[in-house]
């Protein structure tokens, strides 16, 4: 005889409150847990949780814990360590956290299974808070897009204190530190993202220093710099994609020493990535014999035009002097496509951006601007 299996229960898995009541105590949650021995996740986002200042009722088998919009804060969420042994995902978002509050060290101890902390939308900003996370064993993913940070710092071996009595790196094992949508504007903090052990993937979107067009540096730029990452903004950061930047990047870097010789210092990975590529650094003179460099090499660049009233038009490919500007590939544009009547804007597409970047400055060269072999330039016109 046929014994039929019993599907498994939605919520032994997943369970939801709908933001419609308070819930008056932590109780309140550990009876209604205490029914569903087999549920792994739960959701209270929008509900008002009532301060609770003593230990929540054993909830072992909880894997994933949602408290967005809740008002919870930081005492409290330190009261969840020994109820949430299995805790794997805590969801903080939108709670007004400013400050991480340990409750017995001068860092966040236990959740040993945690692997992804969600503290988006809140108000930390100092980076000495985002520190006292560092020791949890098992964290992968730390998620503080829109906080108020402007600076991030990984601390070297005079700055550890309590960490220099254990082997434990800060951040051993984090591979994803999502950072979008706060107040980062400087190289430092980027540069201090290679000194985290594992970290593989980023995000600076909406932060002054990724804001090219008000002082910030474009995407290739944090690209070269970040050694290590393979997803930068939520998009995979391709092997052609980091040989351009990188190669772009010492390109920049070489028409700015030129006019400062102590700008090299700003830029630490610069000697690595120019022996790297065998890039020489040096201007020709006229009639200058043996090997060329970049400053007398010609570049193939593709040029689309995008403009609504330009008709369809093929793209073209030339040859162009590394050293030609920005004002001087206007006037080809003209010339090549027959737009005199028409005042141009041009971009410069990049791979893995969503947005081309406008080349505003007519008398930077393709060298000064990085740009390299095969780049592709959209040619449109003035609104």
């Amino acid at each position: 005889m046929e014994t039929k299996t019993s599907k498994p229960n939605f919520l032994s898995y997943w369970l939801s409150f709908p933001s419609i009541h308070l819930l008056e105590s932590s109780l309140d949650v550990g009876k209604i847990c205490g029914q569903l021995p087999a549920l792994q996740a739960l959701n209270l986002s929008n509900n008002l949780m009532s301060p609770y200042k003593s230990e929540l009722p054993p909830l072992e088998s909880i894997r994933i814990l949602v408290l967005n919009n809740t008002g919870v804060d930081w005492e409290q969420v330190e009261l969840l360590r020994q109820s949430l042994t299995a805790i794997e995902e805590l969801h903080l978002i939108g709670n007004n956290i400013s400050r991480v509050l340990p409750m017995s060290s001068s860092f966040v101890q236990g959740f040993n299974s945690l692997r992804l902390l969600n503290l988006d939308d809140n108000c930390i900003a100092e980076w000495d808070e985002v520190m006292k996370l560092s020791q949890l064993r098992c964290l992968e993913q730390l998620y503080l897009n829109k906080n108020c940070l402007n600076a991030i710092l990984y601390p070297d071996n005079g700055q550890q204190n309590e960490l220099e009595a254990t082997s434990y790196k800060p951040f051993q094992n984090l591979h994803c530190l999502l950072l979008g949508d706060n107040n980062i504007g400087d190289l430092v903090s980027v540069d201090s993202l290679n000194l985290f052990p594992n970290l593989v993937e980023t995000r600076l979107s909406e932060n002054p220093i990724a804001d090219s067009t008000s002082g910030g540096v474009p995407r290739f730029v944090l690209i070269a710099r970040l050694a290590k990452i393979k997803v930068f903004n939520g998009s995979e950061v391709t092997p052609r994609e980091r040989k351009d930047s990188e190669i772009r990047y010492v390109r920049l870097v070489i028409s700015r020493l030129h006019a400062n010789a102590e700008e090299i210092k700003q830029h630490p990975r610069f000697s690595e990535l120019k022996s790297l590529y065998g890039i020489e650094d040096e201007r020709p003179s006229t009639g200058a014999s043996g090997p060329q460099t970049i400053g007398s090499g010609f570049l193939s660049i593709t040029l689309k035009c995008v403009g609504a009233s330009m008709g369809e038009k093929q793209p073209l490919t030339k040859k162009l002097p590394a050293t030609a500007t920005v004002g001087k590939l206007k006037f080809l544009c003209e010339s090549f496509f027959k737009l005199k009547s028409l005042k141009l804007k041009l971009f410069l597409q990049e791979e893995g951006s969503p947005l081309p970047v406008l080349l505003d400055n007519h008398t930077s060269s393709l060298m000064d601007l990085g740009i390299g072999n095969e780049s592709i330039i959209l040619v449109n016109e003035e609104s």
